[in-house]
């Protein structure tokens, strides 16, 4: 089977799309499917290109037996939403005109949050006479309204009329979780065109290890309890919440003992550091994005993982694919999202839950993990025991299941 794959983002980018996309087509790769992937030059999330890319018309590379197409887009910080559309729609255009140079595919598919890749995936499959599958990973534009980006507008009801005209063309739509299903069946998609497959992780990278004493060294971490955040630093997440925890562990008896690391970049990371400095947070750590590589070293740092989303009704359908990330190498979580992915949390015992925007309750959390090293230990072991429910290389096998189905009917 040849796969045409349309997207925005894809490695050396190491955000979540970019993750599962790669991971995903490499497993079809090994099944010996040809796959081939437009995207552009890698610039997520600071909107500047890699170094050694340079944003071209056109150009190609293999990454693991996958054929790469990267095309020119309009390149733009993660910052305001004129500009993001911009990004957005240039990337679709060349994407289709462009596409002309991959022969004869099987199949199209495009992956959210942003639509426009699947508004390309769409008019390449048309253009094509192929089938087209939407992989939805985010209810966008809502997910705008739901982070206070943009109010209810013409603007929004227009994109959200061809979010539903998308949905009614695919041939397929595959969802990250349960509940993006529920709100798509509830807004009249049929139910039997969505099936789920959920996020997860590459067990081959994330295992446990021992915290990389260079590291340790490095940011001055030695015998210290350590709560991270590893990921984007973007509206949705309200960071906030952890530096004012930060602050008030930091007054209390024994709060020496802890220290907070936010690893990555997003439209609200210089935000957070100035406020950390304003509020003369010495125990708060701000490191930048780092290569996919090296990740694993800095996860290894963690003592808890901290996940968190705004306290919103959107951010309740959403599983953050970092939560499958901690499992696999080992890490309790504080999990401060409401909903699907909460449930995960508490099926699989991998870490507590708290009130999403509440730093008292942030605080109850990380001293109680502290402190009951029975209960830690337990939530560690629940961690690695579960993991490979949600091993990559199965979930991109069960996808491919359901790829196949749609170029056979």
């Amino acid at each position: 089977m040849k796969i045409l794959f349309i997207t925005d983002n894809f490695p050396p980018e190491v955000n979540a799309p970019a993750s599962r996309t790669f991971e995903h087509c490499r497993e079809w790769v090994k099944s010996g499917h040809e796959v081939t992937v437009i995207t552009c030059a890698p610039n997520f999330p600071k909107g500047r290109v890699y170094e050694g890319y340079k944003n071209r018309l056109y150009q190609t590379e293999i990454l693991d037996g996958i054929h790469v197409v990267r095309v020119w887009s309009y390149i733009t910080a993660n910052e305001g939403f004129a500009k993001r559309i911009l990004d957005y729609v240039s990337f679709m255009v060349s994407a289709v005109i462009l596409s002309p140079v991959v022969k004869s595919p099987d199949l199209v598919i495009s992956t959210s949050p942003q639509f426009f890749s699947a508004c390309a995936a769409w008019m390449i499959s048309f253009m094509k006479k192929k089938p087209y599958v939407f992989e939805l990973r985010d209810i966008w534009p809502e997910s705008i309204k739901a982070v206070g980006a943009m109010k209810d507008s013409l603007v929004i009801r227009l994109l959200e009329k061809i979010e539903i005209f998308l949905y009614n063309r695919a041939v397929k739509i595959i969802s990250v979780t349960h509940s993006f299903k529920q709100t798509l069946v509830k807004r009249g998609i049929e139910p039997d065109k969505i099936s789920v497959i959920t996020n997860g992780v590459d067990l081959s990278r994330f295992q446990p290890r021992e915290k990389d004493a260079g590291l340790v060294k490095k940011y001055g971490l030695e015998n210290k309890f350590i709560a991270g955040y590893i990921g984007t630093h973007g509206m949705a997440h309200s960071l906030e919440t952890i530096l004012d925890a930060a602050q008030k562990i930091s007054k209390q008896d024994g709060g020496d003992d802890f220290r907070f690391v936010f690893l990555g970049n997003g439209a609200r990371k210089r935000v957070l550091m100035e406020r950390a400095e304003a509020m003369g947070l010495e125990n708060v750590i701000f490191i930048d994005s780092v290569p996919k590589a090296e990740v694993v070293q800095y996860w290894s740092l963690l003592d808890v993982s901290v996940i968190h989303l705004r306290k919103t009704k959107l951010f309740t359908t959403v599983i953050p694919s970092k939560l499958f990330e901690c499992m696999g190498m080992g890490i309790p979580v504080l999990h401060g999202v409401l909903g699907e992915s909460a449930g995960i949390v508490e099926k699989e015992g991998v870490g507590l839950l708290f009130e999403p925007e509440n730093s008292d309750a942030l605080c109850e959390g990380l001293w109680k993990l502290r402190d009951d090293r029975k209960l830690y230990m337990k939530l560690k072991a629940n961690c690695l025991d579960n993991a490979p429910k949600y091993e990559r290389r199965v979930l991109a096998q069960n996808m491919l299941a359901l790829l196949k189905d749609c170029v056979l009917k």
